[in-house]
């Protein structure tokens, strides 16, 4: 018998929150995973805990770091080809957020290189490896289309790179390229962004994975998705 394809994705940021839930469910699928994060004990946990059921490379590093980011390539070109690209890491910024009039620039400098730079920089270093099929989705938010106060440096990073994203997407149509807006998350991010606040009642980044898992399985044209909304489309 032929042998099954196996399918290569690399996720960023994918050492908790959204993306180690995303490579969790894939990884039970059985797709290959080239992971990154910034933190390389939680990351190599991640690769421990996933190693078992696929393969996996774990590069630790920070996206915004051109020589990471040429790392990340050099797996993927390992890997002979790549199925799918994930740019999930993010950084939140100030925590607790300050209003706009009050925000330190170097700080919405640094926001702005890891939500907008780096993914841009990640899709330029890989792709020579991406298949001719292949699927990007970068991971926004609502904060990226609602005026949120205090959100002005997050938001507007997303909103950055849903515009990026959108015209990527015109100049690309080979690939299907998706911005994704999760829905607000349990997750240490969402904790950062209200110090002090209970936010158990948000859902666990698990509820937004199979919207995820939806447009990397489908052929779902490019554009903006909302993950839960995909998800309870398809248990219909």
């Amino acid at each position: 018998m032929p042998e099954a394809k196996l399918h290569t994705i690399l996720i960023t940021g994918a050492s908790r929150g959204l993306g180690l839930a995303l490579a969790r469910a894939l990884a039970r699928q059985g797709w290959r995973l080239i992971l990154d994060a910034r933190g390389a004990a939680a990351l190599e946990a991640v690769r421990r805990e996933l190693a078992g059921l696929t393969q996996v490379t774990a590069i630790p590093g920070d996206v915004a770091d051109p020589a990471h980011r040429q790392a990340l390539a050099g797996a993927v070109q390992a890997a002979h080809g790549l199925d799918a690209l994930v740019n999930n890491a993010s950084l939140l910024g100030p925590s607790p957020q300050p209003l706009l009039l009050d925000y330190p620039l170097e700080s919405l400098a640094a926001v702005y290189r890891a939500n907008v730079i780096a993914p841009l920089g990640v899709l330029q270093a890989v792709r020579n490896s991406l298949k001719a099929d292949a699927v990007v989705i970068n991971v926004s938010s609502d904060a990226a289309t609602q005026p949120y106060a205090g959100w002005g440096g997050y938001g507007s990073s997303k909103a950055a790179l849903e515009q990026l994203s959108a015209i990527l997407a015109a100049e690309n149509p080979q690939w299907r390229i998706y911005w994704v807006d999760p829905g607000d998350m349990r997750t240490q991010m969402q904790q950062e962004a209200f110090p002090g606040e209970d936010i158990s009642d948000r859902p666990l980044p698990e509820v937004s994975v199979p919207g995820l898992v939806t447009l990397l399985a489908g052929k779902l044209p490019s554009g903006r998705y909302q993950a839960r909304q995909l998800a309870a489309q398809a248990d219909r």
